[in-house]
């Protein structure tokens, strides 16, 4: 008589697989997962579709309005991870288990520009409010027991980001932030300020239940290995925080300012030549070249509001750089045109970036920095990695075995940031303004 043997329980990758559905939890934000236009968005979304990608399944998302309740369906195994750009502290990894690390963050002290600057915790004396649950509250009550007149309010009512702004509606004194949506926060709230820095670049990764097996995991390890590989993960951080590393609170504020008082005058044409590209992108990149001057001039002969070379203008039937409707026209088809003649391998965003250089150094030059990012074993094809070629251009050892020889790549580098910058703010403000949300914001006083 044969002997009943129990059956095992699968384990959890095969579960996965075998529902066809990967179930994981996440918090919304700019960071993070939202819905915009095209649909689901966000750096975390993205990065966790591609994981659903790779097991060949079905990514279900179950956005949580709290930490603490998003860490606890993780507790009892409801979801099978947790993508929320959650930094591994001490005390996490005594409760979780914790993927590959994909990106290092600090916890930056915010404040009000203008207001008196905290310059280590012994200065904190008004009210401080953080997000209940979150790793600044870990970091906290660390501080607190060398800092023990340290004290703070910890919430689930508002986010991160709901909690710098009310920074700035001096409802609070401080809040404490990530780097990584910090730097998003301040191309739009130019007037948060970091007081000091409470913790060292900490790691980001998934969490999982310590309860599950180590099956997901090998296979998240397996996924982060070809990201990184073949430059997916570097091209997804370049999207979404690339252009953002470097913060000018003065070039910041007075974007926000043109775009309030002079974009106003050229937006019709911007809306009406736009054609195929988005409108903002193509005032984005006029403030870039102009500050929106029509009357602009280059010390290299480039005129108007789109700063086009006159054989350029000529050649788009352009018969006066100055007249701003005539440029916005001739600088939007010949934008398009880059975009046209870019391989069409390249995808989007990339292939947009790759144009936004063209326009400003030139299509040959941009085609000798992706055969020197080929040579080094680079990727051609993705932004990221000819951005950081380009300024080789420059460099006699690398031009003088180009076809096109020198060129000021760096400046094109520079250029792309800026546009990209600019781009995120005006598509903030505008949104906001169909919101009938007041962006207007009060003069900093100080440094």
């Amino acid at each position: 008589m044969l002997s009943c043997q129990p059956q095992s329980k699968p384990n959890v990758l095969q579960q996965v697989t075998d529902s066809g559905v990967l179930k994981v939890g996440t918090q919304y934000g700019l960071t993070t997962y939202y819905t915009g236009p095209n649909g689901p968005e966000g750096f975390e979304y993205e990065l966790v579709k591609g994981f659903a990608d790779f097991l060949g399944v079905r990514l279900e998302i179950y956005p949580y309005f709290s930490l603490s309740q998003a860490f606890s369906q993780v507790q009892k195994q409801q979801i099978q991870l947790l993508a929320a750009g959650l930094s591994v502290t001490p005390q996490r990894s005594n409760e979780f288990k914790f993927g590959p690390p994909y990106q290092y963050v600090s916890q930056k002290l915010i404040f009000k520009q203008g207001a008196v600057r905290p310059r280590g915790p012994e200065d904190l004396t008004g009210e401080m409010i953080v997000v209940a649950g979150s790793n600044h509250t870990d970091t906290l009550r660390r501080l607190q027991q060398e800092y023990s007149n340290l004290d703070w309010q910890a919430t689930n009512e508002m986010d991160n980001e709901e909690l710098m702004e009310a920074v700035l509606r001096e409802e609070y004194d401080y809040t404490i932030a990530d780097s990584n949506i910090l730097a998003i926060m301040r191309r739009r709230h130019p007037e948060l300020s970091i007081g000091f820095t409470l913790q060292e670049p900490q790691r980001v990764a998934w969490a999982m239940s310590k309860a599950q097996d180590d099956s997901l995991l090998a296979a998240m390890l397996d996924y982060f290995g070809t990201l990184y590989e073949d430059g997916r993960l570097a091209a997804l951080e370049d999207k979404y925080f690339g252009h953002i590393r470097q913060f000018n609170y003065v070039d910041t504020r007075l974007f926000i300012k043109a775009a309030e008082k002079t974009l106003p005058e050229y937006l019709p044409l911007f809306e009406q030549y736009a054609d195929k590209i988005d409108w903002r992108l193509l005032a984005a990149m006029s403030y870039q070249e102009s500050h929106w001057n029509p009357r602009a001039r280059s010390p290299t002969g480039v005129r108007g509001l789109m700063m086009l070379t006159l054989p350029t203008a000529k050649e788009l039937g352009v018969t006066s750089r100055l007249d701003p409707r005539q440029s916005i026209q001739g600088g939007a088809r010949y934008l398009q045109g880059l975009i046209e003649r870019i391989p069409e391998r390249i995808e989007y965003p990339d292939r947009l970036w790759f144009a936004l250089a063209a326009y400003n150094v030139g299509m040959g030059h941009l085609e000798d920095a992706r055969i020197l990012t080929e040579r080094q074993g680079g990727n051609p094809d993705i932004w990221v990695d000819v951005k950081s070629r380009l300024p080789l251009l420059r460099q006699k050892r690398f031009y003088k075995t180009t076809r096109y020889g020198y060129a000021r790549g760096d400046e094109a580098v520079t250029y792309v940031s800026n546009i990209r910058r600019y781009y995120d703010t005006l598509v903030w403000l505008d949104e906001q303004q169909r919101l009938g949300v007041d962006t207007d914001q009060p003069e900093a006083i100080g440094d």
